[in-house]
């Protein structure tokens, strides 16, 4: 069973037209409960669950540094980037420009 989760953060592109987004997948099966991935996550976007398992509470604070997938010795995470366009409006919002 794989838990998933999706954050997104803005790339900076001029106009916001595309979107950075990043799945952080949980294996519990493969996962011996050590922590490490929840201490070295820098934005608190993992948290540890009763039973002691790591648990993606904060998505929208993922920037996709992948510290808990290269620390976690089981490797029981994945993060998956992935670049989005977004859909709007042209300018002016009803299709005329200027």
């Amino acid at each position: 069973m794989e838990i998933q989760q999706e954050a997104q953060k803005d790339s900076g592109a001029a106009g916001g037209l595309k979107k950075k987004v990043y799945t952080v997948k949980v294996n519990p099966s493969w996962c011996k409960s050590c922590r490490i991935c929840a201490a070295f996550c820098p934005k608190e976007v993992l948290s540890i669950s009763e039973d002691g398992t790591p648990v993606v509470s904060n998505p929208e604070a993922c920037t996709g540094c992948m510290l808990c997938e290269l620390r976690c010795p089981d490797f029981a995470i994945e993060v998956i980037r992935e670049e989005k366009e977004e859909k709007g409006e042209e300018e002016g919002g009803d299709g005329r420009v200027g």
